[in-house]
């Protein structure tokens, strides 16, 4: 599996100079805690749902805590389903986008890539459920992944320019990679990463390496929160 997935789909982190990173800061740091709390939805696969961790654990309810410490008032529904594709999502989105979602994490297409699926499907796919969240006036928030190399130069073309084209087109924000934060934490042997923040089966990350995903995923999900119009 590991290898298949081109050692947790390495990443492009860093897309942030030090200027935008200050930026950032400012405008959260600038900008008031909401009164009323925010729905955020995440709709995803194993990954999102917190495979082979106890419930706290999770990536949804550590995002939560981690969003709670720093004073934000949200409430975060887990909508990742074990094994789902981006067919699958765009199956659910419907129902996932209902009345009292404010925002919407998107982190799908592990599966597709472990199924080789055709890039152009997981593209449809993926745009389908961000224009839905469009329809609804959801903004979201759209984690990539990034494919190993061993389906082909074109094949892996195709595929990492889905996320941060769609990203551009619907005006969602972008985080490269879900996994990628476990690699940049062990970034003089990334293969350490699998040693100290996966669990036993290589695949899913254990509550440390979750941890790290939340803490780098968080200041986006903070983005989210700020965008939103104050009622």
């Amino acid at each position: 599996m590991t290898e298949r997935l081109g050692l947790l789909w390495s990443i492009a982190y860093g897309a942030l100079g030090l200027m935008g990173k200050a930026l950032m800061l400012a405008m959260l740091l600038a900008a008031p805690l909401r009164a009323e709390t925010v729905t955020i939805a995440a709709l995803g696969d194993s990954l999102t749902q917190g495979y082979g961790l106890v419930q706290e654990e999770g990536f949804v309810p550590q995002l939560q805590g981690w969003l709670a410490a720093r004073g934000h008032a949200v409430t975060m529904i887990n909508a990742g389903v074990s094994g789902d594709t981006t067919a699958g999502g765009l199956a659910r989105i419907g129902w996932t986008l209902s009345p009292d979602v404010d925002a919407l994490i998107v982190a799908l297409g592990g599966n597709d890539l472990l199924r080789g699926l055709p890039p152009e499907a997981s593209r449809a796919n993926l745009e389908g459920i961000l224009q839905a969240a469009k329809a609804a006036g959801v903004p979201v928030l759209l984690v990539g992944m990034e494919a190993p190399g061993n389906y082909g130069p074109e094949f892996k073309a195709a595929f990492d320019a889905i996320y941060p084209e769609l990203a551009a087109q619907y005006g969602a924000l972008h985080a490269a990679s879900f996994l990628g934060p476990l690699t940049d934490a062990a970034v003089a042997d990334p293969r350490a990463a699998l040693a100290s923040y996966m669990q036993a089966d290589g695949i899913h990350p254990n509550a440390e390496g979750v941890g790290l995903i939340v803490t780098a995923l968080g200041p986006l999900v903070e983005q989210l929160i700020v965008s939103l119009p104050q009622s």
